[in-house]
């Protein structure tokens, strides 16, 4: 869905750069609740699924600031998008109903939230790497992005990651944006920030002349902000995936067979027809294979 999504999504941005209050992607989540499978199995005593079971909640680590992913509706307060609704859905899969907790999450918060149990799952644009997997269990992927550039609008001479060379490339502490701006621009001088949202910040303030993120990340901070512009097209692909836990395999492969579930059934083409699929013309894509 590459340049097609791409397109869809800069027009959303222009859409809502006049300070529309409405939440993308707000569709109600009953209808995709009254498909979703329940996990009707054995259950390990003591496994993560059996500690959600007796908790009676999921608890996320994400973001509810995210337009299309996970955004707080402000009327009725919930939080709808692409990955809050598969939190809700993974919770209604272990707990037959959609209870979830979210904890706020960063780049620099994530692992730690897992390594020391404070939430069961990271559900956040979380990108698998390579040196993220030493750390990280990853289910999935369940959706696929890019790199991006952002620039202050107005700004001339930033057209692709080409031009990023000999600049000053705004990125997010441990993200895998300080590599893909070392790859297509190793001149550039790369300052880093511990999220999003303070990213965006030293954007606008002139602290560097274009920032480098996950296009969908990129979207949700130029959606609210007329400032913002997006630039060029995503110059990676990178995999999303759920975050787990460090070397619960047990987990994570429950996780991964619910994802496959969800592909089989087309509850995951209707996730994304509720959500990204609100600005994207077309059908849906098919989700990403999942690994074995």
């Amino acid at each position: 869905m590459g340049r097609l999504f791409v397109v869809a999504l800069l027009l959303f941005v222009a859409g809502c750069s006049g300070g529309s209050d409405a939440v993308p992607g707000g569709g109600k989540i009953d209808a995709l609740l009254a498909k979703a499978p329940v996990y009707t199995g054995q259950v390990t005593p003591g496994s993560a699924v059996d500690r959600i079971r007796k908790r009676g909640e999921l608890l996320i680590g994400g973001s509810q600031d995210a337009p299309l992913l996970s955004q707080l509706d402000p009327i009725s307060g919930e939080l709808t998008g692409f990955d809050a609704y598969l939190g809700k859905l993974l919770a209604h899969y272990i707990v037959g109903k959609p209870s979830t907790e979210l904890l706020s999450a960063t780049s620099e918060t994530r692992e730690p939230l897992l390594a020391n149990g404070t939430v069961d799952v990271i559900i956040q644009t979380y990108t698998i790497t390579p040196a993220r997997e030493e750390r990280v269990s990853f289910a999935g992927p369940y959706y696929r992005s890019g790199q991006s550039i952002a620039v202050r609008r107005g700004t001339s001479g930033i057209s692709g990651p080409a031009d990023l060379a000999g600049r000053t490339v705004i990125v997010g502490a441990n993200t895998p944006g300080v590599k893909a701006v070392q790859d297509v621009a190793p001149t550039a001088k790369i300052v880093e920030f511990g999220s999003d949202p303070e990213c965006l910040t030293a954007l606008k303030q002139g602290r560097g002349e274009a920032y480098v993120q996950d296009q969908a990340i990129l979207v949700a901070g130029a959606s609210k902000d007329s400032e913002l512009q997006l630039v060029g097209e995503p110059f990676t692909e990178d995999p999303y995936g759920i975050g787990i836990k460090h070397g619960d395999a047990e987990f994570t492969k429950f996780v991964d067979d619910w994802l496959r579930e969800l592909g089989r059934s087309g509850l995951w083409q209707e996730v994304w027809k509720q959500t990204i699929g609100t600005v994207v013309t077309g059908d849906a894509p098919a989700p990403p294979a999942i690994a074995s």
